[in-house]
């Protein structure tokens, strides 16, 4: 399919030409921000805890950074109808490994998220599967206008379904509660009867709390991160107190690049807590600056879907930048305690190879569908 043989020069020069160069540059900006944070959040110290070399983790996350800047623009520049078509086969490749997990997956740290391939790197197959959800979902919705729009949902519904079982089963609520957001926000857009998704939202929150009554051995981690959330007191909450402490220890101005101690004390401080590291590095400043970035990205493409007259790029656009959204408001919840722990990393700027492809693939669509030569509101070049 992806075919960079042929014509190399005058491809890249179209897609230069076609490419919105606003939403690529801060793409590209939050990459190089992530990087840079890695090295000042994956420290000596946590290397010599690790017994791994002193810039061990900051030159993984640069190999990384490489692959996904490489796959953005792979992706970014191929034709719009061809990735169209090939992207659900991606999707339905990523949904096997993520069945697979249960018997060939890692277990770290009581939860079952990871595969552990020979010769490859751990990876999390969720983080590939979430865009392509998207792309999978938004298909699913606008195909075949004959057929009954509630039968439409019906059908993407019981593919969250799917999906949402065997993430609870890892156990990774935060991925089901991120999947569940983005998919009620895609059906909500699409005009969905509000009653029947509220009814839909209760029946959702319903499984849950029968899941962690019926099964507190695997589920009671959850009621418990909500009673330590509401009653500090109640149960471990040491990172997400340290979280905060540091946060508020960094102020408006920061501590200055190398002086935050968070790093140091909290393990998955450039993983799960990497907006605290910066809030305590570079200050509050900087992580409204970083805020900004994301919700200036998120306009940048609302734009085009208001020039978008094809329903599935609007569905589909909306979808992505909601699952950006949605995350980065998640990530940050938890760690100024908003939100109980759910284990979910910052898109573009924690450390992790999976995060940082899924993001690749997500900024990649984004690109491709608004690109001017794959809208129909735009004359082909």
């Amino acid at each position: 399919m992806f075919n960079f043989d042929r014509e190399n020069t005058s491809s890249i020069a179209k897609w230069w030409r076609n490419i919105d160069k606003a939403i690529l540059f801060l793409f590209v900006f939050l990459f190089l921000l992530g990087l840079f944070f890695s090295f000042s959040s994956t420290s000596s110290m946590l290397a010599e805890k690790m017994n791994k070399q002193t810039y061990f983790f900051f030159t993984k996350h640069l190999i990384f950074v490489f692959i996904a800047l490489f796959l953005l623009v792979i992706i970014s520049i191929q034709d719009r109808n061809k990735l169209i078509k090939f992207l659900p086969y991606l999707f339905l490749i990523s949904l096997l490994l993520l069945f697979l997990i249960p018997l060939f997956g890692a277990e770290v740290k009581g939860s079952k998220r990871w595969m552990d391939i020979p010769f490859l790197p751990r990876f999390q197959p969720i983080e590939l599967i979430k865009p392509l959800f998207i792309i999978f979902i938004a298909k699913i919705i606008v195909r075949n206008e004959k057929t009954n729009i509630y039968r439409r949902y019906l059908y993407s519904f019981l593919v969250l379904l799917l999906i949402v079982i065997f993430l609870i089963n890892q156990p990774d609520l935060g991925q089901t509660l991120l999947l569940v957001l983005t998919w009620i926000t895609m059906i909500f857009v699409s005009g969905f009867n509000m009653v029947v998704l509220s009814i839909l939202g209760l029946v959702f929150l319903s499984i849950i709390a029968l899941l962690i009554f019926f099964f507190p051995e695997k589920f009671g981690y959850v009621f418990l991160r909500i009673k330590t959330f509401i009653d500090p007191k109640a149960g471990d909450n040491f990172q997400s107190q340290k979280a905060l402490d540091a946060i508020k220890q960094g102020g408006l101005t920061g501590q200055g690049m190398g002086e935050g101690i968070l790093k140091d004390n909290v393990p998955e401080s450039h993983t799960d807590y990497i907006i605290a590291v910066i809030s305590e590095e570079f200050g509050a400043v900087f992580v409204l600056f970083i805020v900004i970035i994301f919700l200036f990205i998120g306009y940048k493409v609302l734009n085009k879907v208001f020039l978008e007259k094809d329903e599935f790029l609007k569905l589909a656009l909306l979808g992505l930048v909601s699952l950006l959204i949605i995350q980065t408001f998640i990530h940050i919840g938890v760690n100024i305690r908003l939100l109980p722990t759910t284990g979910m990393t910052l898109p573009f700027l924690s450390y992790g190879g999976s995060s940082l492809i899924g993001s690749a693939f997500i900024a990649g669509i984004i690109l491709n569908f608004t690109r001017k030569d794959s809208t129909r509101y735009f004359k082909n070049d």
